[in-house]
């Protein structure tokens, strides 16, 4: 990485922030170095950082555990995942630098858990123009409207799936269609593939709605189902949630908390009232529910800080997941739930703090 070192090196004198000709983009520049290199802020003399686990690595090994998420979905729905994912980054970038440039701050990394993340929640054919509105919305809205990422009170990646949700219903309801299987993967597990071209509203938790259908759990367990790019292959969500919860960089409190409150009242719900509400299996291998759990709730910035606030915050999404699910007239209730309860993480935490550390009276 020398001689990429020495090219930083040359271009540094024309972003410099008070005599470069380019000083209006020296935000971009350190960005780009920091990602390469290391962290910002660095001594000429003893004592020096340890290469401690900043923010570019927490958002690196969030990337990484989601990469069999990512491969699963250009397996299963082709090269055009590649270029939603691009799109993502390429429009929400922009408003990134625009607001960096114009506020002379930083351009921090949580972009590109962001701009990975809001494709991967989007249906197969979405237009790609449709892709770089919602990820701009999500970025500008969901978080530099803030003050920038550490800021914000939603994930902006659901801010921007939710926009377009209700900006575009039909789009967002419709373009699902069944994964590829290009190398016969499906029939060697003993799975019966039902391939098509054609594009369809019949995902796993839209069967369940309307004609009260169950999908096999092992075609929901491998990705054998319509619905989102991110959201089919729970194996690889599996793995990679496991992976996140091991580095420490997901608190396992609210994964953990959130799929057992939603196999609870799952359970309850189905003994009551088997018509409305889904088996526990079903409730949580159906949909979004492990993805959003794993990758969307655990978000350290819209998520509580307080170890029993990160318990309740669990609970009360997976109780909300289930009842929008089975009593509103929506077939899924993960982005509904996580960002309702994003809503309430202050008052989670204020209250658990109030209470832990009561004020000492004279």
């Amino acid at each position: 990485m020398k001689w990429l070192m020495n090219i930083f090196d040359q271009l540094r004198p024309l972003f410099d922030e008070k005599k470069g000709k380019l000083k209006a983009l020296s935000i971009v520049f350190e960005t780009a170095e920091f990602i390469f290199f290391y962290p910002s802020d660095r001594t000429k003399n003893a004592p020096h950082v340890r290469d401690p686990l900043d923010i570019k690595r927490f958002m690196g090994v969030v990337i990484l555990a989601m990469l069999p998420c990512v491969l699963a979905a250009i397996y299963f729905f082709g090269p055009y995942v590649i270029a939603m994912i691009l799109v993502s980054y390429i429009a929400g970038g922009i408003c990134e630098v625009a607001f960096a440039v114009i506020r002379k701050g930083e351009i921090h990394e949580g972009f590109f858990v962001t701009g990975l993340i809001f494709p991967m929640v989007l249906p197969p054919t979405t237009p790609l123009w449709m892709v770089a509105v919602g990820s701009m919305f999500g970025v500008v809205f969901g978080k530099e409207v803030f003050g920038g990422t550490g800021k914000n009170i939603f994930n902006p990646a659901l801010v921007g799936r939710l926009f377009v949700t209700i900006a575009f219903p039909a789009s967002m309801t419709t373009r699902f269609k069944m994964p590829m299987d290009p190398l016969g993967l499906f029939q060697k597990l003993g799975l019966t593939h039902n391939y098509t071209d054609a594009i369809t509203s019949a995902t796993p938790m839209s069967i369940y709605k309307t004609q009260n259908i169950i999908t096999s759990y092992g075609d929901l367990l491998w990705g054998n189902t319509a619905g989102s790019i991110g959201e089919t292959f729970h194996l690889g969500i599996i793995i990679g949630g496991i992976f996140l919860m091991w580095t420490r960089v997901s608190n396992w409190r609210i994964p953990i908390s959130y799929i057992g409150a939603v196999a609870l009242f799952g359970w309850i719900g189905h003994a009551l009232n088997a018509d409305a509400v889904a088996p526990v299996g079903f409730q949580i291998l159906g949909g979004g529910m492990l993805f959003g759990a794993m990758y969307m709730a655990t978000d350290p910035v819209t998520a509580p800080v307080t170890k029993i606030g990160k318990y309740i915050f669990g609970v009360l999404c997976g109780l909300l997941t289930v009842l929008i699910r089975s009593f509103s007239s929506y077939v899924e209730g993960v982005m509904f739930s996580i960002v309702i309860m994003n809503a309430f993480t202050p008052l989670i935490d204020h209250v658990i703090l109030k209470t832990q550390y009561r004020q000492v009276k004279e």
